[in-house]
């Protein structure tokens, strides 16, 4: 399970990478959006640890904060950038 967490993990990073040399806004949004479920599961992997006590609650609670701000931040940098090339006018998914 900890493998996994790491191979999510590093997902975001290398996706959020990849988004700096996007073609075009749509391009940068989807990296984006692949971040964010990579977050989504890291946040997941992290709880399991947790609940089968591989992870300190202390551990846990800090790590959970991190992934819970990473997630918070890029949705509202979706959102910014789907506002963007929508015009305010985008579907929520």
């Amino acid at each position: 399970m900890s493998r996994q967490v790491l191979r999510s993990g590093t997902s975001i990073g290398a996706n959020l990478a990849e988004a700096t040399g996007a073609q075009s806004l749509a391009d940068f949004i989807a990296k984006f959006s692949i971040a964010l479920k990579e977050a989504y599961e890291t946040r997941y992997w992290l709880e399991i640890l947790e609940a089968t006590k591989y992870l300190h609650p202390d551990d846990f609670a800090s790590l959970l904060a991190d992934v819970n701000e990473l997630i918070a931040m890029l949705n509202r940098s979706i959102l910014t950038n789907k506002g963007k090339l929508f015009g305010g006018n985008f579907p929520n998914s």
